[in-house]
């Protein structure tokens, strides 16, 4: 195939054709399609640049042996966010040794009334952005994962019940505890 050809397939079916063929070539013209994508969202669960380079390198390695899996019941686009986000996660989480580095804030007393009070999208707003990046870090992946999802990607709840393969009562479930979270380690910091 002429490489005008190659760049008018569909993701679907190019990621297809490489299962089909196992060829690298095809292979390396769909990480030019999605690797900026995919490096934006390690970066968001990297310490620097350059981890967010290894993450993204390591995701597309785990991709090539993984892409026979993709079944094309949903956009590739939509399963290869989810694939980015569950590789994220799981690489935070085996790497719990930089947890037990953060410092703890202990607080005496959490008055009843702020802990049921309902966190709104205004709250997450007016939070300071390098305080919010701390209080992201210290979160658990999966709760930051759904964060992110929402409010850095922009994804409705419909596009996180999709990628994440769980009920919409769920996900806004998930999105509500997360926000909790956020603000209450924030007020900690």
């Amino acid at each position: 195939m002429k490489t005008s050809t190659l760049d008018k397939l569909t993701d679907e079916e190019l990621v297809f054709k490489i299962v089909e063929t196992n060829n690298s070539q095809l292979f390396a013209l769909l990480y030019d399609r999605f690797s900026k994508v995919v490096y934006n969202k390690c970066y968001g669960f990297a310490k620097s640049k350059e981890e967010a380079e290894d993450l993204t390198h390591d995701v597309f390695i785990r991709l090539f042996i993984k892409l026979k899996t993709f079944k094309g019941n949903s956009k590739f686009s939509t399963w290869l966010y989810s694939f980015t986000y569950n590789f994220c996660v799981n690489y935070v989480q085996r790497n719990n040794h930089k947890k037990q580095e953060k410092v703890t804030v202990v607080t005496d007393v959490i008055k009843d009334d702020e802990v049921s009070q309902e966190i709104d999208d205004a709250a997450l707003f007016e939070l300071k952005s390098d305080k919010l990046a701390k209080a992201l870090d210290l979160m658990e992946p999966k709760d930051k994962m759904i964060l992110l999802m929402k409010y850095q990607d922009d994804m409705s709840i419909k596009e996180i019940k999709e990628a994440l393969d769980i009920g919409e009562s769920a996900v806004k479930m998930r999105i509500k505890r997360a926000k909790q979270k956020v603000v209450s380690i924030y007020g900690e910091l």
